[in-house]
């Protein structure tokens, strides 16, 4: 009798832990207040901690950013089991938004292309065109992660430098579970830990072969904050004398990578890295996968649809979980925005959210609602930039608000939610060990090499240098 009753308990707790599991999955994504307070304490802590600069020589130093630390905190607090809060549910959650969450930061870049573009047509043919030289990871990468036993996680790895803009035209087009994403993911985070280091080193060596610091500093410009900081650095202690230009080429040159990059990935380079992979694979692929098997890429593709028609229902229910959840994000962008020092204007900042928010919003509706299959990253981009070109007649007022917003704290509170989601995938990327390295440093030197060669020769037939 005393067995049964105990059986009987068993079966009634399993029954409520049951409930309680159904009744939080049933919650909405806003309602998840655990995840979002947890981003938010994580973001405050990495933008307290703020911008690190490491002097290892006169001419080698790393930038370590906020970014790096709200991924790595999120991450961190998933793995750790007595951290309650955070747990697969969370992640799951966590994962379920970033599309949503990319689109203020797209907007953001988009508003920088149209109030940039007079300021483009006159910094010269070089600083425009070195842009193509990102291409040189695709030819310089590709092979090496081929030949390392990658199998499509490669085209994620070695479309693009894989930093902040790309990961959204990667997770659109392929889904958050896909091995693409994988392999994007895989050199993102290898980069931001290493690729200041690396690249600062790679700047050096670079001076001692006959390309111009002009060149150099083009190349230096990549679209990604910290590395351009750590590319910059030993050229301006090799070559003071051109420091201000050293500084200006640069500075331009990151500015286009931000905001052209993207549409180089989508136009050009994931279509590119796509062929170049169906013709490599078979002659130099590893009949053995990285990671997972192969077979188990086509369950990817299926779960992919499956959520993809799911995510694309448009429900008046889906429309209002967006605004509050775009309302969520841009609160908590602007906190970090504020405690980072970027800017004391906090009704500014968060109405600039707001503008971003109503972009990124406008954008997912249009891919929902317009009979083309044209992804919200590009409706998004188009908006942007029309609304903040300077004969736009809101272009003033959206850039007054949206400058105040800073785009590395919109990325900090971004990959705050992306270091959580990934905790379900650590397993995953650890088995990807010493490759992940080795594919990371190729995407580097392919970008920056490419780079450094078309400046060099665009200067030489301009007669510039």
């Amino acid at each position: 009798m005393a067995e049964h009753d105990f059986t009987s308990t068993k079966i009634k707790k399993k029954k409520k832990k049951k409930k309680k599991k159904k009744k939080k999955e049933k919650l909405a994504p806003w309602m998840e207040y655990k995840l979002h307070i947890t981003v938010l304490i994580l973001v405050i802590i990495a933008e307290i901690i703020g911008v690190r600069r490491f002097n290892f020589t006169d001419t080698v130093s790393i930038v370590i950013m906020p970014l790096l630390y709200a991924m790595i905190i999120g991450l961190g607090l998933y793995l750790w089991k007595d951290f309650k809060y955070i747990g697969k549910h969370e992640s799951k959650v966590a994962e379920g938004l970033m599309i949503l969450f990319m689109t203020p930061l797209l907007a953001k870049l988009a508003i920088s292309s149209g109030q940039h573009l007079d300021i483009l047509t006159h910094v010269g043919p070089a600083i425009i065109l070195q842009e193509f030289g990102n291409l040189g990871t695709i030819f310089l990468a590709l092979p090496v992660a081929l030949l390392l036993g990658f199998k499509r996680e490669s085209i994620g790895m070695t479309s693009s430098i894989c930093r902040e803009p790309n990961l959204g035209v990667i997770f659109d087009k392929y889904g958050f579970t896909s091995p693409e994403t994988r392999g994007v993911l895989t050199v993102f985070v290898i980069g931001t830990i290493i690729g200041t280091i690396f690249i600062s080193l790679l700047s050096s060596l670079f001076t001692a072969l006959p390309f111009h610091p002009y060149a150099l500093a083009m190349a230096s410009g990549i679209g990604s904050a910290s590395m351009n900081a750590a590319a910059v650095a030993p050229l301006l202690a090799i070559y003071p004398q051109y420091s201000s230009t050293i500084q200006a080429f640069s500075g331009f040159s990151n500015l286009i990578s931000f905001c052209f990059g993207l549409y180089m990935t989508i136009f050009i380079g994931l279509p590119l890295t796509e062929k170049l992979y169906y013709w490599l694979e078979p002659k130099i692929g590893r009949t053995t996968s990285a990671t997972i098997p192969e077979e188990s890429y086509e369950n990817d593709k299926i779960k992919k649809v499956k959520i993809d028609k799911e995510i694309k229902k448009l429900t008046p229910k889906r429309v209002g979980e967006w605004i509050i959840l775009l309302l969520i994000f841009s609160i908590i962008v602007t906190i970090g925005n504020y405690v980072g020092g970027h800017s004391s204007k906090l009704a500014i900042t968060f109405n600039g959210m707001l503008i971003l928010s109503a972009i990124g919003f406008v954008g997912i509706l249009c891919e929902r609602l317009l009979p083309k299959n044209i992804s919200s990253i590009i409706y998004v981009s188009l908006i942007g930039i029309l609304l903040s070109m300077p004969w736009s007649p809101v272009a003033h007022m959206i850039t007054y608000y949206v400058e105040e917003v800073n785009l590395i704290a919109i990325v900090t509170v971004y990959l705050g939610y992306v270091g959580i989601s990934i905790g379900r995938d650590w397993k995953q990327f650890k088995k990807l060990g010493y490759r992940g390295i080795i594919v990371t440093c190729f995407v580097i030197i392919g970008t920056y090499l490419g780079s450094t060669l078309i400046a060099q020769a665009v200067l030489l037939l301009t007669g510039s240098i």
